[in-house]
């Protein structure tokens, strides 16, 4: 057994290692016995700090001062960058009117900031970056199911489609073999109609020999040709067989119908909580939302708006050309449609190029440097409403028609004139959107949510960036007590808010990023508002439809 301790585990004296201890010097951190005491501070009682044991470690150690070595620095001088003095620098020139500090407060006020942070560290900061650690190894741990299950619901895809595919072609094997059926039917009347003039012919070369032979007057003189009836034989019936005629695959295409892949989302706590906080904005609404301008555009039905920036837009109406107008309603530039239709809609790309959109044509163009471009061309659909994401992607709402009353509506995404993504039925195979070729104005938001304005269902409807439905919103009973929520232009500003225009109440619905109305505007004289866009400062301006005017309003702080 160590005999510097017992089974109670007593504390024993650091010299002779058998008496239990009774001091503690302070200053060589050595336990001592009453005896020991007296050779411990042998070598000079100045250098030692004797102390009962039970008060061990109560004794500061202060530095000895540079200046006069044979003293403690037990002070600070403040206006000497905290520097450690002792009594007699104090009393010096060189520190002569400054202010000086006490090391024991000093060093009590650390000793409290450095419990405080032992405890913060020891009870929240080391345990969440455990439970930080904890969630990182779990998702490591369960990544190779999650890839594995995402391989299975892409083989399941690709199980479906051979099932579609053989469906499809035994569907047309079908059809072949009923139109074989008709082939041999029609064959097979025209065989039978043949046979029975041959019968006929038949018949008539006998009766006719029976004549040459027989001498009787009466038969021969009664006897009526046949030969021009029989010299015509019907015509020459020509099936030929059906064709089959492949489309080309277009494997670019294929794989867009397939599905797509979302990219990695790396979106941080902080981003996320950023994002599902809808009140905690920076700017918050005025009481009162101010008329800062009054623009006249020209158009007698103006549609369109996008901002350039705060003192300059691009406006269209029902007529060919599209107008860039300063704050003060000059006319700046002018672009005509190519097809001399009004356009659909008109957008700024984030390289400042102007969009538009042609419903005639099926396309979107693209003007550049005065030079107008064929951007993206459909085939069966036709382009109506666009925006341009954070991102740089191009959405554009379209419709096609599927029956004389019925259309099919869909929002693609655009990445340059590649299709990236479509967005159309929700997870129960129903259209998103109403089934009609209404005009569906659409913005993103800034958590990538897809905002589009559906005018035939009377409602906004909100779909994530994967195109799985969030909420609906279709007016709030204080705005439509008199007139249903009729809602046209789509934006949202900076603070994830969304704006939509009310045409028949004559005002603009504010909403934040989860649906929940927060308040209107219509104190600025608001007449028929149509399209809605807002500038890098979060000004709005709103297109007046009858008027052919756009008003910009500031409704932040």
């Amino acid at each position: 057994m160590d005999p510097r301790s017992s089974a109670q585990d007593v504390h024993r004296c650091d010299l002779c290692e058998t008496a239990i201890v009774h001091s503690y010097c302070d200053f060589c951190h050595v336990n001592l016995c009453k005896p020991c005491v007296v050779d411990h501070i042998s070598d000079g009682y100045d250098k030692h700090k004797i102390v009962p044991f039970q008060k061990r470690r109560s004794t500061l150690i202060h530095s000895k001062c540079e200046t006069h070595p044979h003293r403690n620095c037990e002070f600070q001088c403040e206006d000497c960058n905290n520097m450690f003095v002792c009594s007699s620098c104090m009393a010096s020139k060189q520190h002569k009117g400054h202010n000086f500090l006490e090391v024991t407060e000093v060093y009590k006020a650390k000793k409290d900031d450095i419990k405080k942070d032992t405890k913060e560290l020891e009870n929240h900061i080391s345990p969440t970056y455990e439970e930080i650690a904890f969630d990182l190894e779990n998702q490591l741990a369960s990544i190779d199911g999650g890839y594995e299950k995402l391989e299975i619901t892409m083989s399941k895809q690709g199980e479906q489609w051979h099932r579609e595919i053989d469906f499809i072609v035994n569907k047309m094997k079908t059809e072949i073999s009923e139109i074989k059926v008709k082939h041999k039917e029609l064959l097979q009347k025209h065989l039978n109609e043949i046979k029975q003039i041959q019968c006929l012919i038949k018949e008539t070369l006998h009766a006719l020999r029976k004549i040459e032979e027989s001498t009787e007057v009466s038969s021969t003189i009664e006897y009526s040709s046949k030969i021009r009836e029989l010299s015509k034989p019907p015509p020459n019936v020509n099936i030929t067989l059906p064709t089959f005629i492949p489309k080309p695959i277009d494997c670019d295409k294929l794989y867009t119908l397939f599905g797509h892949i979302t990219p990695l989302s790396t979106a941080t706590e902080e981003q996320i909580l950023l994002q599902n906080q809808p009140h905690t904005s920076d700017r918050e609404l005025l009481d009162e939302p101010e008329l800062v301008a009054t623009i006249q555009t020209g158009y007698e039905k103006l549609r369109s708006v996008t901002c350039i920036n705060e003192e300059r837009i691009w406006t269209s109406g029902m007529t060919k050309d599209i107008k860039c107008l300063n704050i003060k309603g000059s006319t700046l530039h002018t672009i005509l449609a190519k097809s001399g239709v009004w356009p659909s809609d008109i957008a700024v790309d984030n390289d400042g190029n102007l969009l538009y959109s042609d419903s005639t044509t099926r396309t979107v163009n693209k003007v550049k440097s005065g030079q107008t471009e064929e951007l993206i061309r459909l085939q069966g659909w036709k382009p109506f409403n666009l925006c341009v994401t954070s991102t740089g992607d191009l959405l554009v709402t379209m419709y096609s028609h599927y029956s004389e009353d019925k259309t099919q509506s869909k929002v693609v995404r655009y990445s340059g004139s590649t299709e990236k993504q479509t967005i159309q039925f929700d997870n129960e195979g129903k259209p998103l959107y109403s089934e009609n070729g209404s005009i569906k104005f659409i913005s993103d938001n800034r958590n990538h949510d897809i905002c589009v304005a559906d005018c035939e269902a009377g409602a906004v409807v909100v779909v994530n960036q994967d195109g799985k439905l969030r909420w609906r919103y279709s007016g709030h009973p204080f705005v439509t007590k008199n007139k249903p929520f009729s809602l046209w232009g789509i934006t949202t500003d900076s603070q994830g808010r969304i704006l939509t225009a009310d045409d028949d109440n004559h005002c603009i619905h504010i909403l934040d990023q989860n649906g929940q109305f927060l308040r209107y505007i219509d104190n600025c004289d608001l007449k028929d508002p149509y399209g809605l866009c807002v500038d890098n400062n979060d000004n709005l301006f709103v297109c007046e439809y009858s008027k052919g005017n756009v008003k910009k309003i500031k409704y932040l702080k």
